[in-house]
């Protein structure tokens, strides 16, 4: 009983966070390190806690994930990551911010129709600037749902990146079947891939599918 009112009182709290506008975006660069230049920026959500200071998202979104509250988060997400996208456009007109969408807000009935009123909010911003990421888990339930989704967005103009993939249930069958356009490797790969031969034969062999995918 104390183990329920606790997760009530914290789900309270992150739903008075959203509407009390202390969360906030960080943006992480994405490099083209051939190039030397960045190509874009990866929202990154944190909670700007007036007490206990900037808090990370694997704090705070477990415990709302399976409510409406987390589409809340995620449509905030969405609008400020647009109007940020807004005024960097005179500063680099081809940055492409990613998003990361969680799976109770990806599979909602509506969502093709809110994404596109959100983006209608911002008609200078095209919609081929914004990349959303799902995690492979997100497709579970329903690979067919997700996938018309998928493909509703990309007539729009939005592209889409696996996020943590291979670390999957079925990733083979979700490359083949989820019309996505990137790959990110999990870094649980990439980080020792430089000293553990197995990481590095992992990371090239999901170059050589992405590369056979045309991703």
């Amino acid at each position: 009983d104390e183990q329920v009112r606790t997760h009530h009182n914290r789900r309270t709290e992150v739903r008075a966070a959203v509407h009390d506008n202390e969360l906030v975006l960080f943006y992480q660069p994405k490099l083209d390190m051939r190039k030397g230049r960045i190509v874009g920026m990866e929202a990154l959500l944190r909670w700007q806690h007036p007490l206990r200071g900037i808090i990370a998202p694997g704090d705070f979104l477990p415990i709302v994930e399976h409510s409406d509250v987390i589409v809340d988060i995620g449509e905030w997400v969405l609008r400020e990551a647009l109007r940020q996208l807004e005024s960097w456009r005179s500063f680099d007109a081809d940055w492409v911010i990613s998003v990361n969408i969680a799976a109770r807000h990806f599979q909602r009935h509506d969502f093709v129709e809110r994404l596109t009123e959100i983006l209608a909010e911002f008609p200078d911003v095209p919609p081929h600037m914004l990349e959303l990421e799902i995690l492979e888990s997100s497709a579970l339930s329903d690979i067919a749902h997700v996938r018309s989704i998928m493909l509703a967005c990309q007539a729009l103009g939005i592209s889409f990146a696996l996020d943590d993939f291979g670390t999957g249930y079925s990733s083979m069958s979700y490359l083949k079947r989820l019309p996505a356009d990137v790959l990110k490797i999990d870094q649980s790969f990439v980080r020792n891939m430089l000293v553990d031969r197995d990481d590095l034969h992992l990371v090239s062999a999901v170059i050589g599918l992405a590369r056979s995918f045309g991703l």
